[in-house]
C-alpha cells in the first residue's frame, strides 16, 4: 500500500466520521426530547421517621444528653487481666481481621467503580497464513489497536461511586459493631469464667464439709449409733456435690475454650489463672446518653443508615441509565507481508456511536428492583433501631433487677450463716441431729452460689448495656456527599 492511498482512505474515514457525528447529534437531540418525558428525579438521604423516645424508661438515675463512654469502657471494670485479654483479641480475632477485609473490599470497589469513566484500549498482534493451490504460502503480519471511551456526561459513573462509597462507611460500621461485639463477647466470657471459678471452690468447700459428716457417719456406723441408712444417704449426698463439680469444671473449661477462640488462639492451647470475681472486677457506672445519641453512636445503626444512602445512590445510577450514551471509538492498524514492512503504511478510523437506552425494557425494570431495594434498606433500618432500643432498656431491667436480687441474696446469706453458727453450736451440745446440720449447711452452700452467680449477672448486664448504647464510638452524620459528607475513601 503506497502512501497515496493511505492518505485517500484517512481521508474517507475522517468523512464518515463527520457524517456520522451529525448524525449521531441530531439522535442526541431526539433523545434529549424524548429524555423531558423521563423520571429522573434522584432522592436525597433521609433518615426514615422512627417513633419518638426521649428518654429511657428503667433508668434509675436522670440521664443527660453530655453523659458520654468512654471508647476504652472495658477499663472501667478495673481488671487489668481483662485489659491485656481485650487487646489479645483485637489483635488476634479472625471475625474481626474478617470485616476488616471486607472495608478493603469495599474501598478496592470504589476504585473499580470510578474507573467506568476512563477510557479503555485493547493491542493485538498477529500472523495470517494463506496457501492457495499453485502459488507458495504467503502470511501476512497485523498489528492493530482500539481505544475506547463511554463519556459520563449524566453522572451515572458518579452516582455509583457515591453508592460505593456509602458501602465503604457500612462496612467501616460493621467493624464497629464487630469490634463492640467482640470486646463484649471476650468480658462476658471471662465475668463466667471467674464465676466458675467460685462455684468450683466453694463446691470443694462443701465437699470437704460432707466428707468429713460422712467419716462421722462411718464411725457412728461402726460403734452401732446410726443406721447404715444414715451412712448410705450422705455417701449418695458425696457422689450428687462430687457430679457438680464435675460438670462446673466441664463448663468452665468449655468457656475457656470459648474464650480462646476469641482471643484468636487454638482452642485447648489457652488457659486463664483461676480468681475471684470480687476480688478482681469492679461493677462501674455505665455513663446512658439519650436515646437520639443511639441513631447515631450505635455502629449497627449507623450501617443501616449508609445502606439506605448507598440505596438512593443506586436508584439515582439506575435513572441515569436511560440517558443517551456517547462513545469514542479509534481503531489503528497495519498489516504488511515483511516485518520491515510493517510501519511503512497505517490505516485508522474513529468513530462516535450514541446508545438510546431509553426504551430498553431491562433498564426500566433495574429501576424498580433499586427502589425496592431501597425499602428493604429503610426497614431494615427501622429493624435494627427497634432492636437497638429494646437491647439497651433490657440491659437496664437486667440490671436493677440483679442489683435488687443482690440486696435479697446479700441478707438471706448473712441470715443462714447465723443460722448455721448456731446450728453447729447445737449439734455439739447434742440439741439436733447430723442431718439438721447437713440441711443447713445445704441450704447455706445454694444461697452462696446464688450470690455468686448474682455477681456474675450484674457485670454481664453492665457489659451488655455498655454494647446496647453504642460503646463509646463517637456520633456519626450520615448524609448526601453533596451536602458535605463526610468521606474518607478515595
Amino acid at each position: 500500500m503506497n502512501p497515496s492511498t493511505a492518505s485517500a482512505r484517512a481521508q474517507i474515514h475522517i468523512g464518515l466520521a463527520h457524517a456520522f457525528l451529525k448524525h449521531a447529534l441530531a439522535a442526541g437531540v431526539c433523545a434529549t426530547v424524548l429524555c423531558g418525558c423521563m423520571d429522573l428525579s434522584i432522592p436525597d438521604y433521609k433518615r426514615p421517621d422512627m417513633p419518638a423516645k426521649d428518654s429511657w424508661a428503667h433508668t434509675q438515675r436522670p440521664v443527660s444528653a453530655a453523659d458520654t463512654v468512654n471508647p476504652e469502657w472495658w477499663k472501667a471494670f478495673n481488671d487489668p487481666y481483662l485489659d491485656a485479654l481485650v487487646k489479645k483479641a483485637i489483635d488476634g480475632n479472625v471475625d474481626i481481621k474478617i470485616l476488616a477485609a471486607r472495608i478493603q473490599v469495599a474501598g478496592a470497589q470504589i476504585g473499580e467503580a470510578r474507573a467506568g469513566a476512563l477510557p479503555s484500549a485493547d493491542l493485538g498482534a498477529g500472523v495470517d497464513f494463506e496457501k492457495t493451490t499453485g502459488a507458495p504460502l504467503t502470511k501476512t503480519i497485523n498489528l492493530g489497536s482500539q481505544v475506547n471511551w463511554d463519556i459520563d456526561i449524566w453522572g451515572k459513573v458518579e452516582k455509583s461511586v457515591q453508592a460505593q462509597k456509602a458501602e465503604y462507611h457500612a462496612s467501616e460500621a460493621d467493624w464497629r459493631a464487630g469490634y463492640l461485639t467482640l470486646v463484649a463477647g471476650v468480658s462476658s466470657t471471662y465475668f463466667l469464667l471467674l464465676q466458675f471459678d467460685d462455684q468450683i471452690a466453694q463446691e470443694k468447700k462443701t465437699l470437704d464439709k460432707n466428707q468429713q459428716i460422712l467419716a462421722i457417719d462411718q464411725t457412728m456406723y461402726a460403734n452401732g449409733v446410726v443406721p447404715q441408712t444414715e451412712v448410705l444417704r450422705q455417701k449418695a449426698e458425696v457422689n450428687g456435690i462430687a457430679s457438680e463439680l464435675i460438670d462446673l469444671q466441664r463448663s468452665r473449661d468449655l468457656a475457656e475454650n470459648a474464650l480462646a477462640t476469641l482471643v484468636g488462639v487454638p482452642a485447648g492451647e489457652f488457659k486463664v489463672p483461676a480468681g475471684h470475681l470480687q476480688d478482681r472486677v469492679k461493677v462501674p457506672d455505665v455513663p446512658m446518653g439519650l436515646p437520639a445519641q443511639l441513631l447515631s453512636r450505635r455502629p449497627d445503626v449507623v450501617a443501616a443508615q449508609y445502606r439506605i444512602l448507598e440505596s438512593y445512590d443506586q436508584i439515582g445510577a439506575a435513572k441515569l441509565a436511560q440517558l443517551p450514551t456517547i462513545s469514542l471509538t479509534g481503531r489503528g492498524g497495519t498489516a504488511a507481508f515483511k516485518l520491515s514492512d510493517l510501519f511503512k503504511a497505517f490505516t485508522f478510523s474513529f468513530l462516535p456511536s450514541i446508545d438510546l437506552p431509553m426504551l430498553d425494557p431491562e433498564v426500566k425494570a433495574h429501576i424498580k428492583t433499586t427502589e425496592a431495594q431501597s425499602q428493604v434498606a429503610e426497614q431494615q433500618y427501622r429493624q435494627t433501631v427497634f432492636a437497638a432500643f429494646e437491647e439497651v432498656e433490657n440491659a437496664l431491667v437486667n440490671l436493677d433487677a440483679h442489683k435488687k436480687q443482690r440486696i435479697e441474696l446479700t441478707q438471706q446469706n448473712a441470715h443462714l450463716r447465723v443460722v448455721a453458727t448456731q446450728i453447729e453450736a447445737q449439734l455439739k451440745e447434742g440439741v439436733v441431729s447430723q442431718l439438721e446440720v447437713l440441711e443447713s449447711e445445704r441450704t447455706l452452700a445454694s444461697a452462696e452460689l446464688s450470690l455468686l452467680q448474682n455477681q456474675q449477672q450484674i457485670l454481664t448486664d453492665t457489659v451488655t448495656l455498655y454494647k446496647a448504647i453504642g460503646g463509646g464510638w463517637t456520633d456519626v452524620v450520615v448524609q448526601n456527599a453533596s451536602n458535605g459528607s463526610n468521606d474518607s475513601a478515595n
